[in-house]
């Protein structure tokens, strides 16, 4: 038997597909067509014609009015997308065709990958529940990111939320927290949005972790897919400038995190390695004249030390530096270490190399510290 079809038809034709290929004995579709519940009661008349369809049988829908799918471990894209994203490690489900072009072609050059991107559309039948327990069970997937604009089914969501969140992170952002934004989610997909109160609850309930931003959302694909999670709060910070050491301690310490407390082994190798006036404590502190030399040697420390569960490396572009030879002396420290690896290179063009490097080598460089240190404690808090 046939395994997937994608429908393409106008609206009015899409029952009579959908009733062939249940004749036929095909196992799953996508309905890519636009024109059902977002469109009114003609839309909705339609989609009752389409279940009674699926019920006639077993097979299963996702859509209507979505992008598709992607599965890049078997090479499949079955949207209208014309590149396909790089293996990886994410999940990723969308409410939004649009959201998914537009992290498709950031993670092509971010060099980020997934597992799956589903465009969900309006949930006629394959709702929240079923594709988080899906890729709750896939191997290939370590964690899931959902763009949502409404719940649908709540029971469905919320009860395997809460299974799945036992082992893999889930990470929400959903839209429609205002009158206004929900609306404007119910003409765009004839989503019905309800009280964020209520959901916020039910989220920490799950423990599923809500985020707030787009770019949240964004940072939190490449992050996830390129390092592995914490094993606790506490993060490293290591800088060439003080001030960006401080702005990531408050981003990190408000977000939950906490300053890793230096072991006094790894003071006692950084008061051997650094000038005397360096900061003796963490955010270290190994001042604006560092060179390369003395970033690698105490980067060596500083992943060294068990005291950590986390290291962020901040670079200030300074007459010294040389950012791209920090960042290819920062690139082996990218895996083997059992702790996330993110760096923070400020600036523009003096930079732009070695942010590069980092992300070939699969460190996530952000352009701020506080940004980074807030990823850091997303990560931490699943």
């Amino acid at each position: 038997p046939v395994d997937l079809a994608v429908i393409v038809t106008p609206a009015q034709t899409v029952p009579g597909v959908v009733g062939q290929c249940v004749d036929a004995g095909v196992r799953s579709a996508i309905v890519i067509s636009a024109g059902f519940k977002e469109r009114g009661q003609e839309g909705l008349d339609l989609e009752r014609q389409v279940k009674a369809e699926l019920g006639r049988g077993s097979m299963r829908l996702v859509g209507p009015n979505c992008l598709g799918m992607m599965n890049p471990w078997i090479g499949l894209n079955a949207t209208f997308a014309k590149n396909i994203v790089q293996p990886g490690n994410v999940a990723f489900l969308s409410q939004s065709g649009a959201l998914l072009t537009a992290i498709l072609d950031w993670s092509l050059r971010e060099r980020v990958g997934f597992s799956a991107i589903v465009s969900t559309g309006s949930m006629l039948d394959v709702d929240w529940g079923d594709l988080i327990s899906f890729y709750g069970e896939d191997p290939k997937t370590q964690s899931i990111l959902l763009y949502m604009e409404s719940v649908g089914a709540a029971r469905s969501f919320l009860s395997a939320a809460r299974e799945v969140a036992l082992s893999k992170p889930i990470i929400i952002i959903k839209a429609g927290r205002t009158e206004a934004a929900s609306k404007a989610a119910s003409s765009h997909t004839g989503a019905m949005t309800g009280s964020d109160e209520v959901f916020d609850a039910a989220l920490r309930r799950c423990g599923v972790l809500r985020v707030q931003s787009i770019s949240d959302l964004f940072y939190m694909a490449e992050v996830l897919s390129k390092q592995p999670r914490p094993r606790g709060p506490r993060l490293t910070i290591l800088t060439n400038a003080g001030g960006p050491g401080v702005l990531a301690t408050d981003a990190l310490i408000a977000g939950g995190g906490k300053l890793a407390a230096l072991s006094s082994d790894a003071e006692a190798r950084l008061n051997a390695l650094l000038p005397p006036h360096w900061s003796h404590a963490n955010p270290i502190d190994i001042l604006g004249d560092a060179d390369p030399e003395r970033y690698a040697k105490a980067l060596e420390i500083a992943i060294d030390d068990p005291a950590g569960d986390g290291l962020l490396v901040v670079l200030a572009p300074q007459g010294m530096s040389n950012p791209a030879e920090v960042a290819r002396r920062l690139a082996p420290y990218a895996k083997g270490y059992n702790k996330p690896v993110l760096a923070s290179w400020m600036g523009g063009r003096d930079i732009a190399e070695g942010e590069a490097t980092l992300s070939a080598a699969g460190i996530p460089a952000f352009s701020y510290p506080d940004t980074a240190a807030r990823a850091f404690d997303y990560m931490s808090a699943y």
